[in-house]
């Protein structure tokens, strides 16, 4: 081949679409492409019309790299959504402007539905009416039409990647125009940029237009301090992910996840709870990079994640944990509902959809049946006890945001049992939190009783599981309790406060207090590692098959968990997965670190000289190039 063919070649690979190969932060490919961007921006920086329609453009690319043809999808949205708000903005009339907003609501939401949920909604409709539709993509066949040709296959709906978190962002612009938080934006450029821009686009954060249009037009600004910063951010990012995600993944997790079957009760919990850390290195160590890299141009993205894993209970867990998702969740779904003053009509319809989809993804109409026993009974406790109505809204409403916060990551049994179980969280803590002590301590013991005979009884290996769980509770309980009496009879101890669940000290600090903190983050983290099983159940597979394949593993997991362990063989299995389990440790501690001791090494490698900055970033990078697999795993947040 002469030199021109070769040049043709490279310039082929280069602006062809290989979907096998996405554009990804942990490929060469992609730092070669920021370089050139970057190399680009440098001459434009200084005049920000040019600057972010360069930026715009470079987007664009990137997406294109990425999805192939779907940045048709991605051009449409930018499109409707900024002549949507523009119209919306000179409109006066409110009950028109209300019209418009649900209007263009509905057009991105139903475009996610299109794509996330048509394989749910058809067999929905053959069950329901006894038809036998088959998915069909529209999309494919108009870009046949278009194209002359059969290149794009019509029986299959592939979920375009970041769709969830472009249609956010719009739905978040939309419903800030219509309260008038916000102006729309005036240049079509700055609106594609900011709906668009590459960093972020694909897996978060969720960045709201008020926290980023104000950005636009600001001069470039990088002091030596933040570039210190970001190069921090993008090397810490790199090596959650392939240090500790993709090394988790490919040497342990993915393989007990595939068939949970071939190993013991040991390794599946092992697995379970590597899976934990692999999904947060992951998906935090995106946002990372995506940060790094935005503020080496000149931007600043919102933080996504506080150490979720220090949260002592769940309803701070989601404080700390995909923060834009949580705080999108709260000021468009759950203050909608009536947040915590009251409910609405969209509650109860919210409880039916859950009672009728559960029912659907489940199998059974006996899932209807309780979900409207549950919402009976909850509605005769408001009307019997006035006093706690407002308690009883903020639950009922937070229960419903979760819910639906596990169905927009898919439509499958295990996400809505993943979204109730930490809902269920949240509502059992604040509920919690209003009892005493001694009535703590008497509902674990008879549940841990209960759990006891039920494990006798039936032989399930579930209630093995819950067994074990409400027996380490009951203890914890107890403990906490004595210690309350005893302080009570001795006034100089720190006292345990039964309202905070901390211990408030009266005179000399005393090493109770952490226990007591170290005990309520253990607590929280197990709980939210139990619900990644179904999180990870349902993940990575065929949305045609996903709801019974993802039931089947987390069924087989549970089993293995709760069955018989054979405790001989633990020390051969602890040694065998030693490397892992190491790796899980020091990741978990890193994690755990004071976020002031994190805050002083990241200002100290921000404050280094550019020579020891390089050094330190190539020792890195030959220390991850130890733990790259053959190939790169693509993020776990791509595929919502």
């Amino acid at each position: 081949m002469n030199l021109w063919g070769l040049i043709g070649e490279f310039l082929r690979n280069l602006f062809a679409f290989d979907q096998a190969h996405p554009l990804l932060f942990t490929q060469f490919y992609f730092w070669a492409f920021f370089a050139l961007v970057f190399a680009g921006f440098s001459f434009l920086h200084s005049k920000p019309l040019l600057r972010n329609a360069y930026l715009f453009a470079c987007s664009l690319f990137f997406y294109y790299k990425t999805s192939g043809v779907f940045l048709a999808l991605l051009l449409f949205v930018i499109l409707y959504n900024y002549l949507a708000a523009r119209l919306l903005h000179r409109t006066r009339r409110e009950w028109l402007r209300s019209a418009l907003t649900a209007f263009s609501v509905t057009v991105d939401l139903g475009l996610l539905a299109y794509f996330k949920y048509a394989y749910f909604l058809t067999d929905f409709v053959n069950n329901l009416l006894g038809l036998s539709l088959q998915v069909h993509d529209v999309l494919g066949e108009w870009l046949n039409v278009l194209t002359g040709t059969s290149a794009f296959r019509v029986d299959v709906i592939i979920l375009p990647v970041g769709i969830s978190f472009f249609t956010f962002q719009a739905v978040s612009y939309m419903v800030d125009v219509k309260r008038r938080k916000i102006e729309p934006v005036r240049n079509f450029l700055d609106f594609g940029f900011y709906l668009s821009f590459f960093p972020q686009l694909v897996a978060g954060p969720i960045v709201r237009a008020s926290e980023f249009i104000s950005q636009l037009h600001k001069p470039y600004s990088l002091s030596r301090r933040w570039f210190g910063l970001a190069i921090f951010w993008i090397m810490n990012g790199l090596m959650k992910k392939l240090i500790l995600a993709d090394y988790l993944a490919v040497n342990f997790c993915d393989r007990v996840f595939e068939n949970p079957l071939l190993y013991s009760g040991f390794e599946n919990l092992s697995a379970l709870f590597c899976y934990s850390l692999q999904v947060y290195a992951d998906f935090s160590g995106y946002t990372d990079i995506a940060t790094g890299v935005a503020l080496l141009m000149g931007f600043y993205l919102p933080q996504n994640f506080n150490s979720p894993y220090k949260a002592e209970n769940t309803q701070q867990f989601w404080r700390r944990w995909h923060m834009t998702l949580s705080r999108w969740l709260r000021d468009y779904l759950y203050i909608p509902l009536g947040g915590n003053r009251n409910a609405t009509a969209g509650t109860y319809i919210i409880i039916a959809a859950v009672a009728v989809i559960g029912s659907f993804l489940s199998g059974s109409w006996w899932v209807a049946v309780a979900v409207f026993v549950v919402a009976a009974g909850i509605g005769l406790w408001a009307w019997k006890c006035p006093g706690d109505r407002k308690l009883i809204t903020t639950n009922i409403n937070s229960m419903n945001t979760m819910l639906l916060g596990g169905l927009w990551h898919g439509a499958s049994w295990n996400f809505m049992i993943w979204g109730g179980l930490n809902g269920l969280g949240m509502v059992i803590y604040k509920v919690w939190t209003r009892r005493s002590m001694k009535v703590k301590v008497l509902i674990i013991g008879i549940t841990t009783l209960l759990c006891l005979a039920l494990a006798l009884l039936t032989h399930y290996p579930v209630w093995n599981l819950f067994s074990a769980w409400t027996l380490i509770l009951l203890v914890g309980t107890l403990v906490r309790w004595g210690f309350d009496l005893f302080r009570r009879a001795h006034p100089l101890l720190p006292r345990f406060n039964n309202t905070t669940l901390m211990y408030e000290e009266i005179h000399e600090p005393a090493a109770i207090p952490w226990l007591s903190r170290a005990w309520d983050i253990f607590q929280t983290f197990v709980f939210i590692t139990f619900t990644r099983l179904f999180f990870r159940s349902g993940s990575n597979l065929d949305p045609a098959l996903a709801n019974e394949q993802a039931w089947n593993t987390a069924k087989n997991m549970v089993n293995r968990m709760g069955g018989k362990w054979d405790l001989s063989l633990l020390p051969d299995m602890i040694w065998q997965h030693r490397a892992v389990l190491l790796v899980f440790v020091i990741g978990m501690l890193i994690h755990w670190l004071p976020e002031r001791l994190k805050r002083r090494y990241r200002l100290a490698f921000s404050r280094l000289p550019l020579w020891a900055m390089g050094g330190v970033v190539v020792l890195l990078i030959v220390l991850m190039y130890q733990f790259v697999t053959s190939d790169l795993q693509s993020f776990i947040y791509f595929q919502f």
